[in-house]
């Protein structure tokens, strides 16, 4: 039976670094309303906030690079989708 979760074996390094980024993304953005609407007074919150903003930059480098990588490395379909592939990359 195959393993279900999202540390499964066949999870490419591309996918996992695509959840990393859309969970990080959450993150910023429930942090940028929680710092909008509740305005929280403490002093750490001024540190804490921008953080999953800097994960967010950090998850799209690393994402757009593996995925290149991973592009790169896949060999282009047969028969006549060739020029289609070619033109599309």
């Amino acid at each position: 039976m195959a393993e279900t979760g999202p540390f499964r074996p066949s999870a490419s390094a591309v996918q996992l670094s695509g959840r990393l980024l859309c969970r990080s993304l959450a993150a910023a953005m429930a942090s940028a309303a929680a710092d909008a609407f509740l305005d929280p007074r403490a002093d750490w919150w001024g540190v804490v906030w921008p953080a999953p903003w800097w994960l967010v930059g950090v998850t799209a480098l690393a994402w757009a690079v593996l995925r290149a990588r991973e592009k790169a490395h896949r060999p282009p379909p047969r028969g006549s989708a060739r020029g289609d592939w070619e033109q599309a990359a």
